[in-house]
Formats: C-alpha cells, sequence, structure tokens
C-alpha cells in the first residue's frame, strides 16, 4: 500500500505543478498588450518665407506589435548623362561617348509603432529620406546639357504620441535656396 500511496501522492504533485504552470502561462498571455493598427501621417511642407510651397502627404498602416515595421518608398530614377571625348590617333576629336547613370529620387519613410504605456501612448520610431533634383526657382526642369544637382532632407527620430495627436517631427532650412522644409507626423488608431 505505501508505493501505492506514494505513486498517487506523486501523481496528485504532478498535477497541482501542471495545472498551476497552466495558470501562470494564461495570466502572461493575458497581459501581453493586443496588436493594435495604427495610421500614421507623415506631412512634408516647404516655405519660402511665410508662403507655403507645397505640402505632400504620405500615410502609412502601422501595426503595434513588436518587430513590425511599415515602409513607404515612392520616386523615380534621373538620368544623368556623363559624356567623355575620345580623341583620335592624329588629335582630332571623334563623336563623343556618352554614358549614362540613374539616381535615386523620392522619398522613403520608415516606421515602428509600440505600445508604452496603458494610457494609449504609443512609441514611434520613424526615419525618413525626401531627395530632389535642385532646379532654379520658376524652372521645373533642367536644360539638356545641364549637370544635375540633388538636395536630399534626412531624420529619425523616436516620438510619444497618443490617438490623434499630431506634432512637428522636424524642421530644417536648405543652405541653398533659404527654404524651409517641415516634417508633421499623425497617430491614428485605427479602431
Amino acid at each position: 500500500m505505501t508505493n501505492r500511496f506514494r505513486t498517487l501522492a506523486l501523481l496528485v504533485i504532478i498535477a497541482v505543478a501542471c495545472g498551476a504552470t497552466g495558470r501562470a502561462q494564461d495570466q502572461s498571455a493575458s497581459k501581453a498588450p493586443a496588436s493594435t493598427q495604427l495610421r500614421v501621417q507623415v506631412v512634408l511642407s516647404k516655405y519660402q518665407g511665410d508662403k507655403k510651397i507645397s505640402s505632400l502627404p504620405y500615410t502609412l498602416s502601422v501595426n503595434s506589435e513588436r518587430g513590425s515595421r511599415a515602409s513607404l518608398r515612392m520616386g523615380a530614377q534621373v538620368p544623368i548623362v556623363a559624356s567623355t571625348q575620345n580623341l583620335s590617333s592624329d588629335g582630332k576629336s571623334v563623336t563623343p561617348l556618352q554614358t549614362v547613370n540613374y539616381r535615386d529620387v523620392g522619398t522613403n519613410i520608415d516606421c515602428q509603432a509600440y505600445p508604452v504605456d496603458p494610457d494609449g501612448r504609443y512609441k514611434l520610431d520613424i526615419s525618413f529620406e525626401d531627395s530632389s533634383v535642385y532646379t532654379v526657382e520658376g524652372q521645373n526642369a533642367m536644360r539638356p546639357g545641364d549637370h544635375p544637382s540633388f538636395r536630399s532632407f534626412r531624420s529619425s527620430n523616436t516620438l510619444l504620441l497618443k490617438d490623434g495627436q499630431t506634432t512637428q517631427f522636424t524642421t530644417a532650412t536648405d543652405k541653398v535656396s533659404g527654404e524651409v522644409m517641415k516634417a508633421d507626423v499623425t497617430l491614428t488608431v485605427v479602431k
């Protein structure tokens, strides 16, 4: 009987231990924050003095689950013609050899969001790059034979935002043109 009693007691202890482990796992699973769908809007605005020149909104859907990332890539490739003159052995010029290289211009945005506290604040890790061909005021494109200049605006930061909150992400002034570039970020919880 004692062996049978020991076996029964051992089975009871194992059953109790398994039940406690299962309850602990259930409790830890219920404490884990549920993933929330967020909408993050980034607005890139250019100003010349007080006059707004442009305002470009970009919207990303971001999941608040750790490790989730949203990325946006929008732009074009700009051809850059590089010419070299070939000379013949007698010193006379011949038809120039032209090669074309391409450079990406446009907007790149990367975003991650994490819940911070039960009050509904989210930590947003955002980085963006906006690049374009530099043109003289009043000209929309380069003339043939022009050598292009490129401008770029890059920033990365971490923000704490609640549902419906907007904040100015960054502001910078272009040294060449004097244009002021502003980036505003708005967070919306998708219900």
